[in-house]
């Protein structure tokens, strides 16, 4: 165990600065053209309903499981009172926890803590992969846990530091661009049961707010995440 936590916490020297422009470059060139943002954005959708899934248990709702499509769409079960705080905080952490994973993810990276970051996304999967109920759910979190332990087991440091710095730099980038799309929907009226609708019927605020709150949560999580991964 002494070894296993040594390894864990043991910590990796700060990159070079264009090894963190070229990893923040690829992940925002990957967010912002359509084909490579089609295939990634099953990524994010595992950050948001994990989100939803940490919330409901955090606020002690029963939940029933997780459900992933190859839409990249998603869906996160759970029951008990259909408003209340629970509920609300509950609809509330799904769009925020791509975000905020992502500015976790920096911090650790910023900190040289590579190790931990990995072992504990792959932690964060396998208790997805405990929770999730249909086979393409499965599939995708099989496959992403497997890459993430691959790059634990046997790649250079450099190259997990490299990783790790693309991860934190896409969480960031990708937690703003589903937002922006949400709102492109909700001015169509095509996503009537959006979380952020939910919030609104489920409180005296607007949806547009909820949208509001959504962006200025992940605009200043890139900035402050964008801060800590700075080299200079």
């Amino acid at each position: 165990m002494d070894k296993l936590w040594a390894q864990l916490i043991q910590v990796q020297d700060a990159p070079d600065p264009w090894i963190v422009a070229v990893s923040g470059l690829a992940a925002l060139a990957i967010v912002t053209f359509t084909a490579p943002w089609r295939l990634s954005r099953g990524l994010i959708t595992i950050a948001h309903e994990g989100g939803h899934a940490v919330m409901a248990l955090l606020t002690r709702r029963k939940l029933e499981g997780i459900r992933l499509h190859s839409d990249t769409s998603g869906v996160t079960l759970t029951r008990g009172r259909p408003t209340g705080p629970g509920m609300v905080l509950t609809a509330l952490a799904g769009y925020l926890a791509p975000s905020l994973l992502g500015l976790a993810a920096a911090w650790l990276t910023e900190q040289g803590r590579i190790t931990l970051l990995a072992w504990g996304m792959l932690a964060f999967l396998v208790c997805m992969l405990l929770l999730v109920r249909n086979l393409y759910g499965a599939l995708i979190l099989l496959v992403t846990g497997g890459a993430v332990f691959a790059l634990v087991m046997y790649a250079p440091a450099d190259v997990q530091q490299g990783v790790a710095l693309a991860v934190s730099w896409f969480l960031l980038f990708g937690g703003v661009r589903p937002i922006v799309e949400l709102q492109r929907k909700r001015r169509r009226r095509q996503a009537r049961d959006s979380d952020a609708d939910q919030l609104a019927r489920l409180t005296f605020l607007p949806g547009g707010f909820y949208v509001f709150f959504f962006l200025v949560v992940a605009g200043a999580s890139v900035v402050a995440g964008g801060y800590l991964m700075n080299p200079l």
